[in-house]
């Protein structure tokens, strides 16, 4: 909610201050990402003390850099970092630990990473997108405007990977959850009790 929160006050002002409301919390949320992927599969309720100074530190170090360097590709190269470590996480999750969640997985990953893809087009190619824009049919322009894909695509497959992150901990805690689709249409994870012996 924090990146949100923070997009939209970038979105609503376009301003520099704002700006970072929108784009630090990207960095935030994808550290818990990574902390909650790599601390799923253990049964006792403990601080990864390690990891979580590194991710902690990471945080504090690309928040300070990026406040005195204000150079938005530090930013990209830092978030997609940390997204690669979380595809990477995600693979091998489903690929070895539980390839039944594969579906759930790939389809997070892709849909992110399409959101990811398409922003860093519209950040590259701005200027000639927009000149484009102006020679198309109004519907034509709307569709490609790739930054608010990016916001769409990104959010959803957010969502998707936090189902697979509760699925995976639920699971490994022996729980036993179930994808259901909400009209069939929006998943969402119900999470039944383990069976008593």
């Amino acid at each position: 909610s924090a990146v949100g929160l923070g997009s939209w006050c970038f979105h609503m002002t376009l301003k520099y201050e704002m700006q970072l409301l929108d784009e630090l919390p990207m960095i935030y949320s994808c550290c818990v990402f990574v902390y909650c992927l790599y601390e799923c599969f253990k049964y006792k309720n403990t601080v990864n003390y390690p990891l979580l100074l590194l991710l902690i530190t990471y945080s504090f170090v690309v928040s300070i850099v990026y406040l005195n360097l204000k150079e938005p590709v530090f930013h990209q190269i830092m978030y997609g970092t940390l997204v690669s470590i979380i595809v990477l996480r995600s693979v091998y999750i489903v690929l070895w630990v539980y390839p039944w969640l594969r579906g759930l997985g790939y389809t997070s990953l892709t849909v992110f990473l399409m959101g990811f893809f398409l922003w860093n087009v519209d950040n590259i190619f701005c200027d000639k997108l927009r000149a484009l824009r102006e020679k198309m049919p109004p519907v034509v322009g709307a569709v490609t405007q790739f930054h608010a894909w990016w916001h769409i695509l990104t959010g959803l497959g957010s969502y998707l990977h936090i189902l697979l992150s509760l699925y995976t901990r639920t699971l490994f805690l022996k729980h036993r959850p179930k994808v259901k689709f909400v009209f069939g249409i929006w998943p969402v994870l119900l999470v039944e009790s383990p069976k008593k012996l």
